[in-house]
């Protein structure tokens, strides 16, 4: 599919041009043709368009039909409308069938050979495109207006990208918000008399998301009228600013009732905001600067409009651009929507989502109605606890899901048209509450992140409900509640936070932290949590929250969803640490799992880590065990075990004796040389200069990185030379002292041991006969294990996790004499 090559401005323009063209026109019959082909040719740049769309394509039903217009190669297929048709509504069929466009052309998609099915459906009514991605066919349409195009034109990209693209509208906006936000804090923290000092940082932090709901709240007509946070500050001189936000921030914290009955009218119209989130008077805030102010007025308000942005994605990217760490490494980090739902959907979404389509179906007005209040009064008594919350992404996600559903109900309510506009009808309407959602979180600033991104998705999902009742409903001020904790999870009680029978589900994406590289703190966690449990040195961090989940929920029928990654399913750690939860009395049930999969961080600097997703109960529900081994191919099995296999509970532990008559696989050399003995060929090459005898000393070196890529490095090994000899190589003699000294100081008793024979390896291994090689590679943290030089094996303490992860390995001899053998891992993790 070629296209023309146009700029970002070119682009715009054309956009505009072509809104401009179509803004009144718009009947189904005569313009959807010319319509599809100017968008496609003109806007999106595809030369030929018409070579790669279809109109009026047969689809055989009960009678002849005609599908509107298919794109093949991109599989979207499109339902096209008159102007002014709501695409919402059901429309007659010939057949007396009522359907909205969208089921339309799902049944024309139902009847197509399955290559030629769609992933994307579009309704459109020339003024209005309804897009479904029919990777989630349950999931409302994203909309994109003709009015916008202008600057929303790449939101149809999707139409003539031969991959699966997805549509970037919020992301997209939402990390724009974060970069403004990340320059107002730098701008504003240089006010600071103290930057360094941590109580100031502390009131930067606040200061940062007051003034982002400021934002917020402005553009999304909460404080009554919009620009009403902008027009207030733009009254003011630069020096005055300060004072001016510190009144206003008094102001929002005040009832309306008890403030001052003198205060200007600029003030007196915001409204009493609540919450919790301008009570702390005591903040610091620094005076500003011209610049601070004009980017508050001009780039963070009039150009930009936050009322868009996704709290799901904003809360963990505003958290990551104003959290010192994150900061330092570089990058932004947000769990995917895709994969937040990876968590949500098959531990409870799905299910509900199915329920409502039952309900949806009941031909009886009345039973139906019951059943739909029956199922709102269900959605508003469930309650979930993320014990690691950070900013709050699952839960908020979890909130607008929730949202929707029952936003589905109220719209399908009967007396919803009776009494549209009345107000007081809709005063208990809305059930579902950010009140149901509690988390444990260790990070201060991420506490107020995680309960503002709340409040901002309950105010859209009230905006949602307001237009399907045809009613302004109140969303300020805002609701006070502290179900989000300030503390470190694996040492509070979570019971202290909300009681275990209470709880519908546990969900979260828990601290990537290996086994071997926790500081001091995190190992004491893991005592805390785990007691005196063997091998506890060899088990990750997050399989504390497994572990104190598995207790919390015991005799309950709460569900739990982690993500971890991979390695806890994989080698030692499923037997150390599985076993035990899986074989104590009401011990867990594991109810789905993904395989392993690449983790979205949304860094800009990303880190692929390779991620599983682990459902499991006690009192396992009577349902089907499901197992996702990718995105698209799920299988249904009987039982999942520890190494997410469709298999019994069988765990395969270490152990120090062969099962039978084969030679073990050993440790391979290891020099604890702090790098004297190892060179590279140009080291090795200007040392021999310097030291011509020292020649016959030198072997090539391979390590799992050298040995793969066929790029050995050089080892000097002095333990087959005579003292008479070592005399004779002065700078050899430098190395032996260093490594005697370096070895000394160690506080490992077989290292400081080894000090005393310093010319030799502290392990050596060097084969004298055939010998088999088994590189292995850290898959935690990219790290090469080394072999030794001549094809001495390092592996590691397991070599269990060829049988247990459904791993294949093809080795290949070493002989002695030979420099090299091939091995290659297939389906690792």
């Amino acid at each position: 599919m070629e296209r023309y090559s146009m700029s970002y401005t070119q682009k715009r323009s054309k956009a505009k041009a072509f809104s401009k063209y179509w803004e009144c026109r718009g009947y189904e019959k005569g313009e959807s043709q010319p319509f599809w082909l100017s968008l496609l040719g003109v806007v999106l740049g595809i030369q030929n368009a018409e070579q790669i769309i279809r109109f009026e394509e047969q689809v055989k039903l009960d009678n002849t039909s005609f599908i509107d217009a298919h794109i093949s190669e991109t599989h979207v297929l499109i339902e096209q409308k008159s102007i002014n048709k709501d695409l919402r509504k059901p429309i007659k069929q010939s057949d007396g069938t009522l359907l909205t466009p969208f089921q339309q052309a799902k049944r024309y998609s139902s009847e197509l050979a399955y290559s030629e099915r769609p992933r994307w459906i579009v309704a459109c009514n020339f003024k209005e495109f309804f897009v479904y991605d029919m990777e989630n066919p349950l999931g409302e349409p994203e909309i994109i207006l003709l009015k916008d195009l202008e600057k929303e034109y790449y939101r149809l990209d999707f139409l003539v990208a031969v991959e699966n693209s997805i549509l970037k509208k919020e992301m997209e906006i939402s990390i724009k918000a974060g970069d403004l936000v990340g320059i107002l804090y730098d701008e504003i923290l240089e006010q600071y008399l103290d930057p360094n000092n941590e109580d100031s940082l502390k009131s930067l932090n606040k200061l940062c998301v007051r003034l982002v709901f400021c934002f917020y709240a402005e553009d999304a007509g909460l404080f009554g009228e919009r620009n009403m946070f902008h027009n207030y500050l733009k009254q003011f001189h630069t020096r005055e600013v300060r004072s001016a936000l510190i009144k206003l921030f008094n102001v929002l914290d005040t009832k309306i009732d008890e403030r001052d009955p003198y205060l200007e009218k600029s003030l007196a119209a915001f409204p009493y905001a609540n919450g919790g989130l301008f009570a702390d008077k005591n903040i610091e805030i620094p005076q500003f600067t011209d610049q601070i102010v004009t980017h508050i007025l001009e780039n963070a308000s009039e150009d930009f409009d936050w009322s868009e942005i996704s709290p799901t994605i904003f809360g963990a990217v505003f958290e990551s651009t104003l959290n010192q760490e994150t900061r330092r490494e570089g990058g932004m980090h947000y769990t995917s929507i895709q994969n937040i739902h990876k968590v949500i959907d098959p531990l409870f979404l799905d299910n509900l989502k199915s329920e409502l389509e039952d309900i949806k179906q009941l031909k009886v007005a009345g039973v139906k109605e019951k059943r739909l209040h029956k199922f709102q009064d269900k959605l508003s008594l469930l309650k979930f606890f993320d014990p690691a919350c950070g900013s709050g992404n699952f839960l908020t996600e979890t909130y607008l899901s929730l949202r929707r559903l029952e936003n589905e109900v109220i719209s399908l309510y009967t007396y919803g048209q009776q009494y549209m506009g009345l107000k007081e009808e809709f005063d208990d309407l809305i059930r579902v509450s950010i009140s149901q959602f509690y988390g444990i979180e260790i990070n201060d600033f991420a506490v107020t992140v995680s309960t503002t991104a709340l409040w901002i998705a309950e105010s859209q999902m009230l905006k949602e409900t307001e237009k399907i009742i045809d009613t302004e409903l109140d969303f300020l001020p805002l609701k006070s509640y502290s179900n989000i904790l300030e503390g470190n999870a694996l040492r509070v009680n979570w019971e202290d936070v909300i009681k275990s029978t209470e709880v519908n589900f546990v969900i979260g994406n828990p601290p990537f932290v290996g086994a071997r590289n926790m500081n001091n703190y995190q190992k004491n966690d893991m005592k805390f949590v785990f007691g005196k449990l063997k091998n506890l040195g060899n088990l990750d961090y997050v399989t504390a929250w497994y572990w104190k989940a598995s207790c919390y929920i015991a005799q309950t029928s709460i569900r739990v969803a982690f993500v971890s990654t991979n390695s806890i399913t994989q080698g030692e750690q499923p037997a150390i640490f599985f076993k035990p939860l899986m074989e104590k009395e009401n011990g867990i049930k594991i109810d789905f799992a993904y395989r392993t999969f690449i983790w979205n961080s949304g860094a800009t600097k990303e880190a692929h880590v390779h991620c599983i997703i682990v459902g499991f109960s006690c009192i396992s529900v009577k349902t089907d065990k499901y197992l996702y081994l990718s995105d698209n191919f799920v299988k249904k099995v009987k039982n999942i075990n520890g190494y997410l296999v469709d298999a019994t509970n069988i765990f395969v532990k270490s152990r120090k004796t062969v099962l039978f008559d084969c030679p073990p696989i050993g440790i391979g050399n290891q020099p604890i040389d702090d790098g004297n003995y190892l060179f590279s060929k140009v080291e090795m090459d200007d040392f021999i200069k310097k030291e011509p005898l020292s020649v016959n000393y030198f072997h090539k070196w391979y390590g799992s990185r050298e040995f793969i890529n066929n790029n050995p490095r050089y080892c000097l090994y002095l333990g087959e030379g005579s003292p008479s000899e070592l005399k004779k190589m002065p700078e050899c003699l430098k190395r032996v002292e260093a490594v005697k000294n370096f070895r000394s100081k160690s506080k490992r008793v077989i290292t400081k041991r080894a000090s005393n024979t310093p010319t030799q390896f502290c392990t050596t291994n060097i084969p004298s006969d055939t010998y088999l090689v088994i590189p292995t590679v850290s898959t935690q943290r990219r790290r090469y294990v080394p072999m030794g030089f001549l094809g001495a094996e390092s592996f590691c303490s397991d070599a269990t996790r060829l049988i247990a992860t459904d791993e294949i390995y093809y080795f290949g001899i070493l002989e002695s004499n030979v420099n090299m053998a091939w091995l290659r891992a297939v389906g690792g993790r």
